[in-house]
C-alpha cells in the first residue's frame, strides 16, 4: 500500500490586492504616454488628473469650433460633425471653457498637486477660480515680503521722543 499524500496547508494571502496593482498600472501606463504625447508640445502639466466633457446636445461646434481654436495641446478636434476630445492630450487648461460661447457646453474637472479639485463649465466660473488663485498668490507673496505687525514693532521699538534743548 501507498502511503497517503500529505495535505498541504493552504497558503496565506499574500496581502496584494490585485485590483489595485492593476490600477496602479493601467494610471503609470497611461502618465506615460501622456508625457510622451505632450513632450514636443513643451507643455507644463500643473494638473495631476482630471476629465473634460462636451455636452453635445448643446455644443454649437459648427458655427464656431472657437475651443478648438484655443485648445494649446490640439486635444480637441472636429471629427464627423462634432468636436472630439483626445484625453492624453488634454492638460485641464480651461481654454476652451474660457472660449465657448455657450455655458454649461465644456466642463473640466481637475485635481491639483495639493489635492484640491476644480470644476467648471462657464466662463465665469473659470475667471472667478483664476482670480481667487492668484488673489492667494498675491496674498501670499506680500506676507513673504513685508513683517507682520509684530514683527515690525518689535524692529522698531518706541523711543522716547528727545526733549527739546532750552532755548539760550
Amino acid at each position: 500500500m501507498k502511503p497517503m499524500p500529505r495535505k498541504r496547508k493552504p497558503e496565506k494571502p499574500s496581502g496584494i490586492d490585485i485590483f489595485q496593482v492593476l490600477t496602479q498600472t493601467e494610471k503609470e501606463t497611461k502618465q506615460r504616454k501622456r508625457e510622451e504625447l505632450l513632450a514636443p508640445l513643451n507643455v507644463k502639466q500643473y494638473f495631476t488628473e482630471g476629465t473634460i466633457t462636451i455636452n453635445k446636445a448643446t455644443c454649437k461646434g459648427v458655427e464656431c469650433k472657437l475651443c478648438i481654436k484655443a485648445c494649446p495641446t490640439n486635444a480637441l478636434f472636429w471629427k464627423a460633425g462634432e468636436v472630439g476630445i483626445t484625453e492624453e492630450l488634454c492638460i485641464y487648461c480651461g481654454a476652451c471653457v474660457l472660449n465657448c460661447i455657450v455655458d454649461d457646453c465644456i466642463t473640466v474637472s481637475r485635481k491639483r498637486e495639493t489635492g484640491e479639485t476644480e470644476r467648471f463649465s462657464k466662463p465665469k466660473d473659470f475667471t472667478a477660480l483664476q482670480h481667487a488663485i492668484d488673489a492667494q498668490k498675491r496674498f501670499k507673496r506680500v506676507s513673504e515680503a513685508f513683517p507682520t505687525v509684530k514683527e515690525y514693532l518689535k524692529r522698531r521699538k518706541r523711543k522716547k521722543p528727545r526733549r527739546e534743548s532750552a532755548k539760550h
